[in-house]
């Protein structure tokens, strides 16, 4: 399991999200730090580092780390 770390905007714009919105992305969150790489999408070019949370009003863009067991959210961006 990767344990999961944000940048400080980042976790700004998730706390203000409405409540249905923030639980999306929260679950999806979830499910990445079990399998990263099956619960993301590319980000880029696909070198399973950068990746991205694509919900139905929101996406986050993630850095994989592999060696510390990390994903740390990088920037999310409300879409509602």
């Amino acid at each position: 399991m990767y344990r999961l770390k944000y940048d400080p905007a980042a976790e700004a714009v998730h706390q203000a999200m409405p409540s249905a919105v923030s639980e999306a992305l929260t679950l999806a969150l979830a499910d990445a730090c079990h399998d990263p790489i099956a619960a993301t999408q590319p980000y880029g070019e696909d070198d399973g580092v950068v990746r991205m949370i694509v919900t139905e009003q929101a996406f986050a863009v993630l850095l994989v780390g592999d060696t510390l067991k990390t994903i740390t959210v990088l920037q999310v961006t409300y879409l509602g």
